[in-house]
């Protein structure tokens, strides 16, 4: 086949992956993300396990090393059938926790220790990078197998020039689809779903290879069997302990791998969906190694010597002249190699955004928390650098390694070094006293053994680690041999390695943590998470940190990393359960609590943690409440929950009785007023009407000042009748008997009308008004008189109460799904906390109510008339100024009515 037509239908296929990521992320946005959560996709998306090391490899390891290929999937079998119970509870601890990561889950789980999260991101930074060079080649190598004029070749002229090709555009397919948004559930339904169809391509053509191989090559089941009895694969001796320790390492690389823990435990949609990859997925591994031992033997007597049988799925069918199938086979082995490389570098870009770039922007801006600033960007930014990075390093690698042996065993090797995460991750998730000193330190231990027993020496003597080294041991000292350690020598190095590394890293944890006292912080997470099941919100009753944050300052910083939008409808649902519709939330410590755990699912649980504690004048728990942690029983823990739901009710009953006795005084006192100046503004025209009236009756007045003085009694008939208007049109409104026109217009025509009626309030006055015209062009059927009207009321409001030197006022539009939002906002003081919720009523003036000006009509009104157009006006606070979000569908139904004003 030819090269360029190889090219061309990788470009087609990886178009089709695009198209097919970007229709789910469509879907997902539009609330139609069904059957992308179903339990199918998300056991075909665990298939990234099942990378191009397993999908070529597994068939030159059983060709070099007999079943012991098996282990590979053995140990992962096990884990989902008879560790289920282990993947539900860590499942059930990342959803409650909202984990972006296993370093998170590792940070939040001690104390939400940021520096645990930097030392699991590094090692898993450097324990995967070469696993992605690993891919790299494989691609580059079966790109070489076309190229080349006979099959048993696989050298490209240019292999550096093909592995960059294909690692920027798997940079650039990650970053597209894996770094669009922030999500707070860390959820990419487009790459999931990718992976997904990837993961039926990979097992189709390792299938369609097998049958070719078992009856089209060979002469059926029987021939197989009876060709390999006769191959050296049947003579492969059976060696217990590597079997034991290849299985240990590849059940602990389920759990701990990046890329796995990723599909697995952050993009999991609902808990059930490991009841149906607790059989399906071991299945998948079964059909994915069906035919692994066929390949093989048949590939070792057909290709002739020197062939590499990790090349034998593609060889075999080119050799036999079905170019198509071997098409199908590279795409197979492309898909098993791209998927990994994709989630693995998300994975990756997660954790080094969350722990290491945006600490360190915490901390360069240590003490100015309350200043603007868009994490969100920093975030996407430093997550998009991180995945060209990562690739970049896994291309580094692959070419200064030029492709050696290295990374023909680079696969058990990066097991061995995930796997320093196990007792970390196991004792945080059943021990409540494991802390983070003895996390640490098994880290740390663990990780060092492996780095200098295991991988620096896969390099050879001729690597890193000197050939003296090697043989007399560090220094000189013969027990600090790599591969023979404390004097055991004889023993094969991975598993020399997997042996010593995870017993002293296992030592050094319980050691440690059995010799140190857990933080206030980790006794309460150890909690959370070792009594998952029954007190998921058992951190949350006891935390006390960021009480103090004033609830303006927290959602000002969660705007700027959740969004505007999900921040404010986040502190809404907040505020009305706790009996507070209408203002902000009160900052509890179950409040505090709810809002570290929505924003740790964008930025890390450390980071949270940080960010909000940088808000707070302090965060102490006191010893009675470890006590009460330590000691408590289920009868005083139920009993405790139901004395504290019985005060949360009576709280929140007292707090909006507080509420309504404070807002009926206030509006009494500003009743009061309003009788006083809705009289003032009756008997002022009433009287210059009467007294110009009997000034008429002279009979020998002059002829001009009769018609200046009716002139007079003209403009005082007309201001009487607008008040009286105002008054009937709020009668009319409220009663819902208001008579609408409903009509089509442009929303930009509207506000210009509105921005010009309303220019006449103090014209000479500097206020400029910014605008988005592009965006305001939308038609909208409603009646346009009236919304106007809002509009005019909003402005003027602006321009007459905007309180800073050079007044702006900006006004944005967006387009909500069926309906559209108006935002009119200020660069002013704002209004008070106190009067937001009075702002609106009918007896409301802000200015002081003696001095004469309008009867506090103006937003009473609005309201009305929003109500009767089917929407709201909603004043939004914390945006830096007062500011006014106006809310209507784009088209009215008949009879349709709007709920009242929902302030934020």
């Amino acid at each position: 086949m030819p090269f360029d037509i190889l090219v061309a239908v990788c470009l087609v296929y990886v178009i089709g992956l695009f198209i097919v990521a970007f229709a789910a992320e469509r879907r997902a946005r539009r609330g139609r993300a069904g059957w992308l959560r179903s339990p199918l996709v998300y056991t075909l998306s665990l298939s990234i396990y099942c990378t191009a090391w397993t999908f070529y490899g597994a068939v030159g390891y059983a060709a070099r090393s007999g079943l012991e290929f098996v282990t590979i999937y053995l140990g992962p079998t096990l884990v989902f059938v008879g560790w289920w119970w282990v993947l539900r509870k860590l499942v059930r601890i990342g959803r409650a926790q909202r984990v972006t990561s296993i370093a998170d889950l590792i940070s939040s789980r001690y104390g939400k220790s940021n520096l645990l999260g930097v030392i699991v991101t590094l090692m898993s930074v450097l324990g995967v990078t070469p696993y992605i060079a690993l891919q790299l080649q494989s691609v580059t190598l079966s790109f070489g197998v076309f190229a080349s004029d006979t099959p048993e070749g696989w050298a490209l002229p240019d292999q550096g020039a093909t592995a960059l090709w294909v690692a920027g555009g798997l940079a650039l397919f990650t970053i597209l689809f894996g770094t669009r948004n922030l999500d707070a559930n860390e959820r990419h339904h487009g790459v999931v779903m990718a992976i997904a169809v990837e993961a039926v391509v990979k097992l189709i053509a390792l299938l369609a290879v097998g049958v070719f191989v078992v009856w089209g090559l060979a002469g059926g089941v029987a021939d197989v069997i009876a060709r390999i009895d006769a191959s050296r694969i049947a003579d492969w001796p059976l060696e217990p302990g590597r079997w034991a320790g290849l299985t240990f390492a590849s059940a602990a690389a389920i759990l701990t791998l990046p890329r796995m823990f990723q599909v697995m435990v952050v993009e999991n949609a609902d808990e059930r969906h490991l009841a149906t990859a607790s059989w399906a997925f071991p299945l998948y591994l079964m059909l994915m190694s069906l035919f692994v031992v066929p390949i093989a033997v048949v590939g070792l007597e057909v290709m002739p010597a020197g062939a590499n049988p990790d090349l034998f799925v593609l060889t075999l069918p080119l050799a036999a002249g079905e170019g198509n199938l071997a098409l199908l086979a590279f795409l197979g082995g492309f898909s098993s190699a791209t998927s990994m490389v994709i989630v693995a570098s998300i994975a990756l870009a997660t954790m080094v955004s969350n722990h290491i770039v945006t600490p360190l922007w915490l901390a360069l801006r240590r003490g100015n928390a309350r200043e603007p600033g868009d994490v969100r960007s920093l975030v996407l930014m430093a997550r998009r650098v991180s995945i060209g990075a990562v690739l970049a390093l896994g291309y580094s690698y692959y070419h200064v390694s030029g492709g050696s042996s290295a990374l023909a065993a680079i696969g058990l090797i990066s097991f061995v070094g995930v796997a320093q995460v196990l007792p970390a991750l196991l004792g945080g998730m059943f021990w409540r006293g494991a802390t983070h000193v003895g996390a640490a330190a098994g880290l740390i231990t663990g990780f060092a053994i492996w780095l200098y027993a295991l991988f620096l020496p896969s390099f050879g003597t001729e690597g890193l680690i000197s050939a003296g080294v090697m043989e007399h041991g560090l220094f000189g000292i013969g027990w600090l041999r790599p591969q023979a350690l404390f004097g055991i020598a004889g023993l094969d190095p991975l598993l020399h390695a997997l042996f010593w590394s995870m017993l002293l890293n296992t030592a050094a944890f319980l050691f440690c943590s059995l010799v140190t006292f857990p933080g206030p912080m980790e006794r309460l997470q150890g909690v959370a998470f070792v009594n998952v099941y029954d007190q998921t919100a058992g951190a949350e009753r006891w935390s006390r940190g960021g009480v103090g944050a004033e609830a303006e300052d927290l959602l000002s910083m969660s705007q700027r990393i959740l969004g505007a939008e999900a921040a404010q409808g986040f502190f809404q649902a907040q505020a009305a359960a706790q009996g507070k519709k209408g203002f902000l939330p009160d900052t509890t410590p179950e409040f505090v609590s709810r809002l570290e755990r929505q924003l740790a699912g964008t930025v890390g649980a450390a980071t949270a943690h940080a960010m909000i504690a940088q808000l707070s004048p302090g965060t102490t728990v006191s010893v009675q409440d470890l006590i009460a942690v330590a000691g408590e029983t289920r009868e005083i823990k139920e009993y405790s929950a139901r004395l504290e739901a019985q005060s949360e009710e009576l709280a929140r009953t007292a707090r909006a009785l507080r509420t309504a006795n404070e807002k009926l005084t206030e509006l009494s006192v500003q009743k009061d007023g309003f009788l006083s100046q809705i009289s003032h503004e009756l008997r002022t025209p009433m009287t210059s009407i009467r007294a110009f009236s009997e000034i008429l009756m002279e009979p020998d007045l002059p002829d001009d000042m009769r018609a200046r003085y009716a002139e007079i009694i003209h403009e005082e008939s007309r201001r009487l009748t607008r008040l009286l208007d105002d008054l009937l049109d709020l009668s009319v409104l409220e009663n819902r008997r208001a008579q609408l026109t409903i009509g089509v217009a442009n929303l930009h025509d509207l506000i210009n009308r509105a921005v010009l009626a309303a220019s006449s309030t103090r014209p000479e006055r500097m206020f400029r008004i910014e605008r988005d015209f592009p965006a305001e062009h939308m038609p909208i059927f409603t009646d346009t008189d009236r919304l106007v009207q809002v509009f005019i009321n909003v402005i003027a409001n602006a321009r007459k109460y905007c309180d800073a030197e050079r007044a702006v006022l900006r006004i944005e539009v967006r387009r909500r799904g069926t309906g559209v939002e108006v935002d009119f906002i200020d660069n002013g003081s704002g209004i008070p906390l106190r009067a937001q919720s009075l702002i609106f009523e009918k007896f409301s003036r802000l200015t002081d109510t003696s001095r004469a000006g309008g009867a506090g009509l103006g937003l009473a009104i609005c309201r009305e008339i929003m109500v009767n157009l089917g929407g709201t006006i909603d004043y939004v606070p914390g945006q830096g100024g007062a500011a006014f979000r106006v809310a209507l569908p784009l088209r009215r139904k008949p009879g349709a009515e709007g709920g009242g004003v929902n302030q934020l």
